[in-house]
């Protein structure tokens, strides 16, 4: 059995392998029980509709299905205070993309995260907040609006 850290650390590995696969389906499931809230752009979200929806709307995919990214999680922090069924994860992230033909590989994006839960059990249910401000680089073949187009 996984400790409330290990549960922690393998949720965050896990966003971000769903994600870069594309798999904003499964994506969606892993917080389909929490609410999530991030601070830059503003926005608030229980279930999996809303983030399904965002991801898809949002992040553009390339001839291989995926959004061409990988991002590199470190210097992650969890606090797991088991009396009071609390814990608390912060963490930084930078994501690089290729595609090819069109940018060679570089950083799009270096933020920190900070991730609170209400223990009820598994890692993926639990009661969830995620904050996130970027220092953002070319958008432009990964998010749909903004700085990037379709």
């Amino acid at each position: 059995m996984k400790t409330a850290d290990e549960a922690i650390a393998d949720l965050i590995s896990t966003h971000a392998e769903r994600l870069d696969l594309g798999d904003y389906e499964a994506l969606a499931d892993l917080f389909s029980d929490v609410t999530v809230t991030y601070i830059s752009p503003s926005v608030m979200s229980r279930g999996r509709a809303e983030p399904l929806a965002r991801d898809t709307a949002r992040t553009r995919k390339h001839a291989d299905g995926t959004p061409r990214t990988k991002p590199v999680t470190t210097n992650l922090i969890v606090d797991v205070d088991e009396a009071a069924g609390t814990a608390t994860a912060w963490s930084y992230f930078t994501v690089f993309q290729q595609v090819s033909g069109q940018i060679a590989l570089q950083r799009i994006n270096a933020a920190a995260t900070a991730i609170a839960w209400n223990a009820s059990g598994e890692a993926g249910g639990l009661p969830c907040d995620r904050s996130s401000s970027a220092l953002a680089g070319d958008l432009s073949a990964h998010v749909v609006g903004e700085n990037g187009s379709h």
